[in-house]
């Protein structure tokens, strides 16, 4: 009996021993990179985006979800748990998630783009392969051009890494195309054998669709005809959409005013120009859903599926820019490996319906992104479901710590963490936050506290607005409550001060 009893106890304390690891989930972390609120047919988008559909449909789609409106500073939200103010482009004066995740047994990878001039393959991740920068030719991103092929049309030549090996420049081989590879280099990851029971962190950092448009013809021709129509008509069709999947109500999120340029006062031939940019654009989002069902696929033949958080999110809103063009054929069919062109403004405000503004502005369009939460084994919400619980990039570290147990280590000589874990909304819970959302970045800065947003350009008057009644800033109500404007804004002074920002 005694001899039972011993055996026993040793199996119970070998399965406290190894059955952590087997709890944990694998994190998967996609982000996209300038695409639109809307672009997602999930989020009213008539592009194709099955697998993120899928995902959004078996999950939750959240849609009160912030970046901080510009790429390099998302990404350090997103890697740290801290507002980027506390660091700089170099990511000093933190720990990447990478760092916080191996002490508790998750090998740690990472593929596509850092907006960064430092190796992540030096910061934690057992694999980087991707470019050390801000935008890429998806085909060529070298800066000479292949045999039989033209000059790249966008040369921003990038240092590379792979692992421990940096080259500049790289010129990868004629069937190279970036959102297609950046797959490709996690599957070899995910097939390693070595240490295969342990749980994983994998960061996909697609580029796309940033700008240059770059894309495979077959994709391109999906979406023939598809904008002949112009912005407002795609504008008014994606609200439609969001209306009657239960985004938004028509009563609190009106669709905001456009300002886009009149599509009847174009010529036939911009007409024709401005409708191919988004084919392209279309056909970008259309590849990375490809390439994300392809990853899907792999996880469901490893089995690693069920126990997988999937994260999607954007780094900032759709991007109003039109790029000095530098190296560029202008004879270069459009999508093309020597062409260069940008959707721009009219379509940036079109595919961020139903909000204001774009890129790198402090109004929602500049830092509300789409976000689709999936992990069958973690969520307890009926599919289908939608989350309007404020959460914002500094909030992934600490919910990935919490996920991961106690052997996650933060350093407690660095700045505590900004941000709260989102693990209770998947179970459709409200997240208790003791601090308001702080933004700022380039002109605009801004502070949401509850349902109430102070935001302000520069030195103008600050506006402020009722999330709650008005969530796409159509009433600033700054006059009416002065004394809220008031407290609101000492307490963004507070914290500009704290995270040394002037």
């Amino acid at each position: 009996m005694k001899k039972a009893q011993s055996s026993m106890l040793i199996l119970l304390l070998w399965g406290l021993l190894f059955s952590h690891g087997a709890d944990q989930p694998n994190i998967v972390l996609i982000l996209a990179d300038d695409m639109g609120y809307s672009d997602l047919g999930c989020y009213g988008g008539e592009i194709k985006t099955p697998n993120l559909d899928r995902l959004a449909k078996n999950g939750i789609r959240y849609t009160q979800a912030y970046n901080t409106s510009k790429c390099w500073t998302t990404r350090i939200s997103l890697l740290t748990g801290l507002y980027h103010h506390r660091s700089d482009r170099d990511f000093t004066n933190t720990a990447l998630i990478g760092e916080i995740l191996k002490p508790a047994g998750y090998r740690t990878w990472w593929s596509g783009k850092h907006h960064a001039g430092f190796n992540p393959y030096d910061r934690g991740f057992d694999h980087f392969s991707g470019f050390l920068g801000g935008a890429i030719n998806f085909w060529n991103p070298g800066d000479q051009a292949r045999k039989g092929e033209k000059e790249p049309g966008w040369r921003a030549v990038y240092t590379w890494a792979f692992d421990d090996q940096l080259i500049k420049p790289y010129t990868p081989s004629k069937d190279f195309f970036a959102t297609d590879a950046i797959t490709d280099w996690s599957f070899g990851w995910l097939n390693e054998k070595e240490k295969a029971s342990d749980p994983f962190f994998l960061l996909l950092s697609y580029n796309a669709p940033h700008w240059p448009l770059h894309a495979h013809p077959e994709d391109i021709a999906k979406y023939d005809g598809i904008y002949e129509q112009g912005y407002e008509f795609i504008r008014k069709a994606r609200y439609g959409r969001q209306l009657k999947m239960g985004l938004f109500d028509r009563e609190v999120a009106p669709l905001s005013n456009p300002e886009h340029e009149e599509w009847k006062y174009l010529s036939d031939q911009e007409k024709e120009e401005e409708a191919l940019r988004m084919e392209i654009h279309a056909a970008m989002v259309d590849r990375m859903d490809q390439n994300i069902g392809r990853l899907l696929q792999k996880l469901e033949e490893l089995r690693k599926l069920e126990n997988t958080l999937i994260i999607f999110l954007v780094d900032n809103g759709a991007s109003h820019e039109r790029p000095r063009k530098k190296a560029w054929d202008p004879e270069a069919e459009w999508g093309s490996v020597g062409s260069f062109e940008a959707i721009g403004q009219s379509w940036a405000n079109a595919i961020n319906s139903p909000f204001k503004k774009w890129k790198v502005q402090g109004m929602e369009g500049g830092i509300c992104t789409p976000m689709i939460v999936h992990w069958p084994k973690g969520i307890t919400l009926p599919v289908n479901a939608i989350s309007r619980e404020p959460c914002h990039l500094i909030d992934f570290v600490p919910t990935f710590m919490e996920l991961a147990g106690d052997e996650a280590k933060y350093p407690s000589e660095l700045p505590g963490l900004d941000g709260i874990s989102i693990v209770p909304t998947f179970s459709g819970k409200k997240l208790i936050r003791t601090n308001p959302l702080f933004f700022q970045y380039g002109s605009w800065q801004a502070i949401r506290e509850n349902q109430w947003k102070l935001v302000q350009r520069k030195q103008e008057p600050w506006q402020l607005y009722d999330l709650d009644q008005d969530r796409t800033e159509t009433r600033d109500l700054a006059g009416e409550f002065s004394e809220r404007v008031k407290n609101m804004k000492k307490s963004w002074d507070g914290w500009a001060s704290e995270v040394g920002f002037k």
